[in-house]
Parts: structure tokens; sequence; C-alpha cells
């Protein structure tokens, strides 16, 4: 019996692909609480950093933008400032508040409930008539 190598290569390669696909496609489980709270504070701080950094930035170019009016002035060139909107702070670092766990279903907050009581079955025999107090005819 004649062995190809050339097949017996192309197909261990291939069970090795193939045992190493299975994990990923495994479903993974979901995440604790406890996992996406801690992602929710990762994206927070995330956040928080673009702005400080936005912040900085910012500062940096009126920094180099006040220098390059002076030596333009001193050099007697008139350069007109350009209106630029105001750095913001974005401050210390304010981790957010986790949600609340537990939640009221909507049906125990009453965000269902009708505005007022009713007054009697929303369905009954009487006309419109004798609801108003008239007489039927």
């Amino acid at each position: 019996m004649k062995i190809n190598l050339r097949q017996l290569t192309v197909s261990m390669s291939l069970i090795g692909g193939l045992l190493l696909a299975a994990p990923v496609i495994a479903k993974l489980p979901p995440l604790s609480d406890e996992a996406k709270a801690k992602a929710a504070e990762t994206a927070g701080k995330a956040a928080w950093s673009d702005k400080v950094a936005a912040f900085q930035l910012c500062n940096a170019m009126n920094k180099v933008a006040a220098s390059y009016h002076a030596s333009a002035k001193e050099a007697g060139k008139d350069v007109a400032a350009i209106d630029t909107p105001a750095c913001t702070d974005p401050g210390a670092y304010a981790p957010v508040a986790a949600p609340a766990a537990s939640a009221a279903p909507l049906e125990a907050a009453g965000a269902h409930s009708p505005p007022g009581t009713a007054l009697g079955p929303p369905s009954g025999k009487a006309t419109e008539a004798e609801n108003k107090g008239g007489v039927k005819k």
C-alpha cells in the first residue's frame, strides 16, 4: 500500500485545524452581574480618560497658538485670532453608580394602572343615555 505524503499532510492539517477551532465555536456562558459591573466601570474610566486627554490636548493647542501669536506680533505680522470653544475640564473621576439589582416590575410600579379609580365595570348593559342620567327612548 502506497501512502501519498501530500494527502497525509493535508488531512492532518485539516484535522489539526478542526481541533484548534473547536473551543472557539463553543458558546460562552453569560457574564455574571459582578463582571458586568466591572465592565461598566472600565468603560466609564476609559470615557473619562478620553475626556482628560482631550482637555490636555486643548490646553496644549491653546499654548502653541498663544506662542505663535506672540512671535508673530514681535515680527510685526498681523494675525487674526480665531474664536474657539473653551477647554472643559472633566474634573476628578467619579465612578458611575451601579443600577439597582432588583427593580420592581412594571406592574408593581404602577406603570399600567389607570389614572383614576374605576366607578363601575368597563362594560355593562346600560345605554349611554342611562349612564348620563337621561331616559331611554
